[in-house]
């Protein structure tokens, strides 16, 4: 059986040889997830930094999937962020709630360029999520599954992500510069949902 280091490589690979249309939807993907999961987090664990930034993931959701005019708004969500006191270098002694997982699987600019790092950054924030998950159900004397299983589910996902995606590969070759609304929509319903499901 692989470790889980060797299926992260295999999800390196894959970005490396994707188009930035691709990257774009599998950074979306693996954000909505992140995301959704802080959601489902009774109220009082929920980061308000995170969840304000739905309308931004939205934002960037039509924009992976055609819509050339949500590049503006995902634009000025990252604009307000960069010119907020959560974008800091103050270290420890600045705030850390974009430093959450969600929020900054969100807040991460593979949307905006495409490129391929963005797109692995984005890949880590989702392993070290579940790590993160781990460490708190040990602390909670919860079921645990073994680490390295769970590291490799959660890899093994994105490479089935990235194996639907690779299915429209044409349609988001270019889709940065807009598609045509009724391809806009289709994608949404055949890869936004299934992409942002946890199972």
């Amino acid at each position: 059986m692989d470790t889980w280091q060797e299926v992260s490589a295999s999800v390196e690979k894959r970005l490396a040889a994707a188009s930035s249309g691709e990257r774009k939807v599998f950074a979306a993907g693996i954000a909505e997830r992140l995301l959704s999961w802080h959601e489902a987090l009774p109220t009082e664990e929920q980061a308000p930094f995170t969840m304000s930034l739905r309308p931004l993931l939205n934002s960037v959701w039509e924009g992976v999937l055609g819509d050339a005019t949500a590049f503006t708004a995902v634009k000025r969500g990252v604009a307000e962020y960069m010119l907020s006191d959560y974008c800091h270098n103050d270290g420890q002694d600045g705030p850390d709630d974009a430093d959450e997982h969600a929020a900054a699987a969100t807040l991460e600019h593979t949307y905006l360029f495409g490129c391929n790092d963005f797109a692995v950054w984005a890949s880590g924030r989702a392993v070290d999520a579940v790590d993160q998950h781990l460490e708190y159900l040990a602390e909670q004397d919860g079921d645990l599954p073994e680490p390295d299983e769970a590291l490799i589910a959660e890899l093994q996902r994105q490479l089935r992500d990235l194996d639907l995606i690779e299915n429209y590969s044409k349609d988001l070759r270019y889709s940065n510069m807009g598609l045509p609304i009724d391809t806009s929509i289709r994608l949404r319903a055949e890869l936004r949902m299934p992409l942002s499901s946890r199972d």
